[in-house]
Order: structure tokens, then sequence, then C-alpha cells
């Protein structure tokens, strides 16, 4: 179940980066690889409780121990305002911004009986409508300078493929998607290339014991027979802000072990 860990990245010493949702799982590895790039990282977190603070601050503690430049930036993307706010902070931290990954985000679980509008609401607001904002004001702070520049969503091959008790869940990754695409047409002319990054299952301590019969399932039905890695995720990320995707734009890369060439899982 082990990634391949020992891989060359492309040199992204020039970039400026802001990871959000950074003091998770996924965002921390995401965060690590384009700092093992070179580039300069942003590092978002919600700062709700004591946990996340800790986290954010432990992972750009880890990023400089290593050689890296990372700065902790702090907003809750459920106030109004926030994501504007965020962007401007990073730009000042960074001293400019050429990247923004979107991977802040909830899963709760819920059937479709089950979920108030309340609770549908909480998650578009918080998986889709903060990323059309942030998508906003970064392409407004990064500007038409000529350089490589670029977004990424994190999605989830459950845009295409739901599970249950995840309908909203599935329904914001698919509005990320079309997002993406439609930023790729309109932010293209500016130089700005728009994709999203679409993980399979993600290993993370404490899984396998939680849902033995699911990692099971997805390790038995994935052509490459493992789970995804927060590394895998991060090294798809640094490769769409490379200069070798210079000219990939408005695209889906599912990082999945190849779960959605299969029947089903």
């Amino acid at each position: 179940m082990n990634a391949v860990r020992d891989v060359q990245l492309p040199d992204l010493s020039a970039q400026r980066v802001l990871v959000t949702g950074a003091s998770g799982g996924v965002g921390s590895g995401i965060a690590r690889r384009f700092a093992a790039a070179g580039a300069h990282v942003a590092v978002h977190y919600r700062g709700a409780s004591a946990a996340s603070i800790d986290a954010a601050f432990t992972l750009v503690e880890e990023l400089r121990e290593r050689g890296g430049v990372a700065v902790a930036v702090r907003a809750d993307l459920g106030e109004p305002g926030s994501a504007a706010r965020l962007v401007d902070e990073a730009v000042r931290a960074l001293g400019g911004l050429d990247g923004l990954v979107n991977n802040a985000g909830i899963q709760p679980l819920a059937t479709l009986a089950e979920t108030s509008r309340e609770e549908w609401d909480e998650v578009l607001a918080t998986n889709l409508g903060a990323v059309f904002e942030l998508s906003q004001a970064a392409a407004a702070a990064m500007g038409d300078a000529e350089c490589n520049r670029w977004i990424t969503h994190i999605a989830s091959i459950e845009a295409s493929r739901p599970a249950p008790a995840h309908a909203h869940y599935a329904v914001a990754k698919a509005g990320l998607v079309m997002h993406a695409r439609a930023a790729a047409l309109e932010l293209g002319p500016a130089g700005i290339r728009v994709n999203t990054v679409s993980p399979g299952l993600v290993d993370r301590p404490g899984l396998a014991e939680a849902w033995p019969e699911g990692v099971e399932s997805w390790i038995a039905r994935a052509p490459l027979g493992r789970l995804a890695t927060a590394d895998d995720i991060g090294n798809a990320c640094v490769l769409l802000a490379s200069p070798a995707a210079a000219f990939i734009t408005g695209q889906d890369l599912a990082v999945d072990g190849g779960m959605l060439a299969t029947p089903g899982w």
C-alpha cells in the first residue's frame, strides 16, 4: 500500500503557492510536495480548533527545517469575505501569488432523506462556493504577468461515481470539475491555467481499522492494488503546476490507481 516516494520533482523554486486546508492529511501532503519542489508555500488552516492550529504551525516548522519557505495563514472560509482576505494575506506573506490549490473542504455523511437544506447548503458553500471566491481573488492577484500561473481544485472521482450518503459532497465535487473548465475558458487569455485533481480513496491513519470492508474492496478492485497517499495527490498537483503542463488547462486528472477504469467497486 506504500506509494513510491523517491520521485524526481520539477523545479518550482520561483513559485509562490497557497494551499488551502493544509492542516489536514491530504492538504499537508500537497504542501510538503510543493515545498520539496522548491516552491514557497502559504499553509492555510481554519483555526477552529487547537489541533488545527498546532497542525498548521508544526507543518510550517517542518518545511522550514527542511530548508523551505513556508508561512501559516488563517481563514474560516465559511465567513463572508474570508476568501479575499486569505488571498491578500498570502500575497503579503509570500510577496505575490503564482498558484492556488483549492483543497479545503468537508465531507459529512448523510443520505438524501436525512440531509437538511442547511446541511446541503453548508457543504456546497464550503466545497464549491469558497472555491469560486478564492479562485476569483487569486486570479485578480496573479494579474497578467508573463509567467507560469495556475489554479488547481482538489475534486474527487465521486464527481462522476458517487458513493452512498455522499450526495452533497459528490454534487459539490462535480461542480468543481465544471468550474475549472469554465474558469480555464475565461482565464486562459490572461495566461492562467485551471485544472482539477480527482483523488480516489486516500489512505490515512486508522482508515483500515475504521472501514476494513471498504479498504479491502478498493485494494481488490483497483488496478494498481493500493490506496492513494497524500504524496500521490501532491505529486499530481506539482505536475500540473510545472512548466511541463504549460499547455494543459480545463482538465480533470484522476489519481485513483485506475479505479475509474473498472466496472465499479
